[in-house]
Parts: structure tokens; sequence; C-alpha cells
């Protein structure tokens, strides 16, 4: 499995989320969105829904229903409701079950140096479990660079 860490800089976890779930979308692949709580995935699929007037990002959550049929499912959980090969982890969050899918992105604020010695952790625990890891830091633009793999 793929796993790519993103060291948030210049932006937010909502500014930067939607795009790539965006560019999640375009390759044709579903997607599943762990965050920390039920308040923040409120907040987050509140936030899809409106980051861009002239874009429609597709998404549910538990409160919306109709799991099977979401593009991008919201979640506290370890499921894959939708039969997503993409999990994105946010808030710190990690996943036992993320073998189960073909790549994992994992969005992390390079702000705060808690969130860096995490993410940290989690990368060297992803290279002990064989995965392909690939480092993208976000540049003063917005945009990603490739740091490391």
């Amino acid at each position: 499995m793929r796993v790519d860490f993103y060291h948030l800089q210049t932006s937010p976890l909502a500014r930067a989320l939607p795009a790539l779930l965006e560019r999640v979308l375009q390759s044709g692949q579903r997607a599943v969105v762990m965050a920390a709580s039920d308040d923040r995935i409120e907040a987050l699929a509140n936030h899809l829904w409106t980051y861009n007037p002239n874009s429609w990002l597709p998404h549910g959550s538990a409160k919306d229903g109709f799991a099977a049929t979401q593009p991008v499912w919201l979640t506290v959980k370890e499921e894959n409701p939708n039969g997503a090969k993409v999990l994105v982890l946010t808030d710190g969050m990690s996943a036992a079950f993320q073998g189960a899918f073909e790549r994992c992105l994992d969005l992390f604020d390079g702000n705060a140096e808690e969130a860096v010695t995490n993410a940290r952790a989690r990368w060297s625990q992803a290279k002990e479990q064989g995965h392909e890891l690939h480092y993208w830091q976000q540049n003063a633009a917005g945009g990603w660079t490739e740091k490391a793999t």
C-alpha cells in the first residue's frame, strides 16, 4: 500500500482537504475520511458543501446515511462502507485497518510540534510495515512538493 504524508504549512486542513478529495474523485476513486470527533466530521461536511460556490464535492456521513452510495464518506470509525480505495487520515488519526485500502493520505498540521512528532511516529510505523511512503510538503502557494519517498 502507498502512504502519502501531507505536511500542511501554509493552509489549514479545511483548505487543503477539498483539493485532495477532488483529485481522488477525478481519478475515479472513492475515499473514506477519518477525523477525531463527530463535531469535526460535521464541520468538515458543512465545509465541503460550501468551500467553493462553483464546485460540488459529493460526500456524506452517518448523519446523512446511504453510506454505500457516497463517493466520500466522513467518519470517526474504522470503516469502509462505500468501498473506497483511498483512506484520508486527519487530526492525527491512525487506523489499524489502513492496509485494506490501496492508498492512505495522512494530513497533518506542520505548525503544531506535537502533530509533526506524531506524524513521524506514523511514518516509522508505516515504514516498518513495508508500505510505499511519500512525503509532501506544502509550499508558499499552497501547492505540494514531494520531498521524500
